[in-house]
């Protein structure tokens, strides 16, 4: 690795805090223990909830991250970025830094390799990071999906959010290709995988924008969400039932007889779950 990106030393700052690992997360930020809190600015643990992803200093956890991958933290490009943060809102940070950190790899001699660190990093935000580059890549959608699989089937939930939202844009403006694309995905054996092709696809979603198409004709996306409909996680349960929902705004009429039909020709306890929690907004209207 690069100077100051010591990978045994880092393996070594890693392992001294593994057990910290356990941990189930502080209720408030002000109760998160100091030891936890440098170990997350370090970048050598996981976020666990959401008040640690909002007590990280990310100007601190920026500049550990880049020396971890060989990037130089002292960097004006970084410390420029980092001096701005401020101004922009909280998940806007991130983008920024991403971007930063991305412009740096461009100009360095082992860019892939610095990808991989980024992209295999302890960190969750710094994963999400790498989830980012790929919004920056200028890959072709195919290539876009290829480059954010791993990140949709990362271990932590963060960073799952951060990848369907990544290519999110690139599904807006391409989404015949995109329907396609996906439809092995649905099949595929990890339900994180699944739950990200319809996740990604909902027509209204959450923080992006919205699939304008989805919205007024969301029978297009039937062949992704027909192989979900008796789907064993309820993880993928969940965002199915929030996609039909999400259809049911604009399209109320067909979401209740794709449900009503689904029912009828798969009456199993997860099509039913999936069908109730669909028409949520519909029995709110209706009742």
């Amino acid at each position: 690795m690069a100077p100051g990106a010591d990978a045994e030393s880092l393996a070594t700052a890693i392992a001294a805090v593994a057990h910290l690992k356990a941990r189930k997360g502080a209720f408030r930020i002000a109760l998160i223990p100091p030891e936890v809190l440098h170990a997350l600015n370090d970048g050598l643990i996981e976020t666990v909830n959401l008040n640690e992803f909002l007590a990280l200093e990310l100007p601190q956890l920026a500049r550990s991250v880049a020396g971890h991958i060989g990037l130089d933290a002292a960097s004006e490009r970084l410390v420029d970025t980092l001096a701005m943060l401020s101004a922009f809102k909280p998940m806007q940070r991130h983008g920024h830094i991403a971007r930063a950190l991305y412009d740096l790899a461009a100009l360095h001699d082992e860019r892939d390799a610095v990808a991989h660190r980024l992209a295999t990093h302890a960190s969750d935000v710094a994963r999400c990071w790498a989830a980012q580059w790929v919004t920056l890549s200028q890959l072709p959608l195919a290539g876009q999906l290829e480059a954010v699989r791993r990140f949709a089937a990362d271990p932590h939930f963060g960073v799952r959010e951060i990848a369907w939202m990544a290519v999110r844009d690139a599904v807006v403006g391409s989404l015949d290709e995109a329907l396609a694309l996906l439809q092995p995905w649905v099949r595929d054996d990890d339900p994180n995988i699944r739950r990200f092709a319809s996740e990604l696809t909902r027509p209204r979603g959450v923080w992006c924008a919205q699939i304008e198409a989805l919205k007024a004709e969301p029978w297009r996306a039937l062949p992704l969400l027909e192989p979900l409909r008796a789907d064993g996680s309820r993880y993928v349960q969940n965002s199915v039932a929030n996609w039909l929902n999400d259809a049911s705004k604009t399209q109320a009429e067909w979401v209740d007889g794709v449900c009503a039909r689904w029912v009828k020709e798969s009456n199993t306890p997860e099509t039913r779950y999936i069908a109730k929690r669909a028409l949520r907004t519909l029995a709110k209207t209706s009742g």
